[in-house]
């Protein structure tokens, strides 16, 4: 090719040879240089424009050695999952339900929602397998509050460290009291903080078809259920079962924090989660029997957890209990495909908003209305029940 005709930037040199800017065809200069802008420093620009901070992250390791995971609590967990995985397959009758705040905002009223949770959990746990629902990472449709993990002080500081080590720290607590925990995972990193807590993990319905998504839970050592997507697609949910139960290579962090290249084994204990959608319920026999027939189509096995609340409930707490008299009234009625019921449920009935310098209400959602802790103990109990009746029918 004819040099005059080159189209490459050529960088102009001072009296010394030393670059000083670079030129574009035509004579024009890269946006940004200017006479005498050393070349590192326009590299320099080229990344990070929109990045107002880097603060640096506890490594995984670090993080689990100050807060280490005990022998009692790793019994909890590994009983935990064995459990489920066993009510997944048919092996156990009971039915597992995953009960607790919608997101997690107060670890104190937290922690006395354990307390009161342990009783019924070891009362009813012939017939229900109890897992405390204790998320941390909320996502949203737009914006809002994120979760206790990358907003602790609930003040938009993003505190992320301490973040995770309030998040972990609960997490062992609830452990201490016999309670095997359930989380959703958002962030990809996140589980190598906390994932050797967890017996139970889910993956929501604005990620359930995202490919990252769907590597994670192949790797994750727990069962993980896929919600249907927010629009109601239950077919989504059905191929990230599908992609989670494959083996997966994929970039991510190890618990040192060194960038690694994970292969994962799949997961076989993957399970579709049934949330409703576009404000319509898809908890009924209907709407289970057709979730059942796409399991069925994808050679997959037939099992479904239900979420009483989101689209189910008509995201109104007050219906819960009779989302879940409903599911309850099939599992009686000798559904054994219905393995597992989903319930939002705190201290105090409803929701408040989060206002900078309003006190809040103890013991009450920040985000998604829950259920109060006398009606939770009611759907616990009603639940139990349906189990017991479709012992009846084998």
């Amino acid at each position: 090719m004819n040099a005059s005709r080159s189209t490459r930037p050529q960088r102009s040199r001072n009296a010394v040879g030393e670059h000083t800017a670079t030129e574009l065809p035509g004579g024009h200069r890269a946006a940004g240089s200017a006479p005498g802008t050393d070349e590192q420093d326009l590299v320099d620009r080229v990344s990070d424009r929109r990045i107002a901070q880097v603060v640096e992250l506890d490594t995984p390791a670090l993080v689990r050695e100050r807060l280490p995971l005990l022998g009692e609590h790793a019994e909890v967990v590994m009983r935990g999952r064995a459990d489920i995985a066993e009510i997944l397959n048919g092996t156990d009758d009971r039915l597992l339900v995953v009960v607790g705040p919608c997101s997690v905002h107060d670890v104190d009223a937290a922690l006395e929602y354990a307390r009161r949770l342990s009783r019924p959990a070891l009362e009813l746990a012939d017939d229900l397998r109890v897992t405390m629902r204790v998320y941390f990472e909320k996502p949203r449709t737009t914006t809002g509050w994120k979760g206790l993990i990358n907003d602790p002080d609930l003040d938009g500081s993003g505190d992320v460290n301490t973040g995770l080590r309030m998040a972990r720290e609960l997490l062992l607590e609830v452990l201490g009291l016999g309670l095997p925990v359930g989380c959703e995972f958002l962030d990809p990193i996140t589980p190598q903080y906390i994932s050797d807590t967890v017996a139970w993990g889910a993956i929501g319905a604005r990620t359930t078809e995202s490919q990252i998504h769907r590597q994670l839970g192949s790797g994750l050592s727990m069962p993980v259920g896929f919600k249907n997507r927010t629009d109601g697609n239950v077919q989504v949910a059905v191929d990230a079962v599908r992609a989670a139960a494959a083996t997966h290579v994929f970039a991510g962090v190890e618990k040192n924090g060194t960038p690694a290249i994970l292969h994962t084994r799949g997961n076989p204990d993957g399970h579709v989660i049934l949330r409703g959608g576009k404000g319509k319920p898809n908890h009924t026999a209907e709407e289970v029997a057709d979730a059942l027939s796409k399991l069925r189509t994808a050679g997959l096995d037939e099992r479904l957890v239900i979420d009483a609340s989101h689209d189910n409930s008509g995201k109104d707490a007050a219906r819960q209990p009779g989302v879940a008299a409903a599911v309850g009234a099939q599992i009686a009625a000798g559904a054994t495909a219905i393995v597992g019921v989903m319930l939002e449920s705190f201290l105090v009935f409803g929701r408040q908003d989060l206002e900078a310098g309003d006190p809040l209400t103890y013991g009450q959602s920040i985000t998604d209305a829950c259920m109060d802790w006398d009606t939770t103990v009611e759907v616990l109990d009603g639940l139990a029940e349906a189990v017991r009746r479709r012992r009846e029918h084998r």
